[in-house]
């Protein structure tokens, strides 16, 4: 059976700033709700490690209401967050040709 974890970007309640990533294991149901991306990125470590770290797929999804300036912050701080690791692993993450 494939582990597959889906994340869907929300807006905080009565907020039109604030956001959070709800992830759900879809493989027992299980859902964190993750206030910022470094807390995503422990939780999705936590979950996979579950599994002996193999995640096949990440689904990414949003709610209706959030508004794209929104999408463009966390892809900018999704990028951050991988050049981030890529310094500090000192290699592309998977999925990634190499040179």
């Amino acid at each position: 059976m494939s582990v597959i974890f889906e994340s869907t970007i929300k807006m905080a309640q009565d907020s039109r700033e604030d956001w959070y990533i709800e992830l759900k294991d879809t493989m027992d149901g299980r859902v964190e709700t993750c206030k910022d991306l470094l807390e995503y990125s422990k939780k999705v470590e936590e979950l996979g490690a579950l599994y002996g770290g193999n995640i096949d797929e990440v689904r990414w999804g949003k709610d209706d209401n959030v508004p794209p300036y929104i999408i463009d912050a966390v892809r900018f701080e999704m990028s951050k967050l991988q050049k981030e690791i890529e310094d500090e692993i000192g290699e592309p993450l998977i999925g990634e040709e190499t040179k």
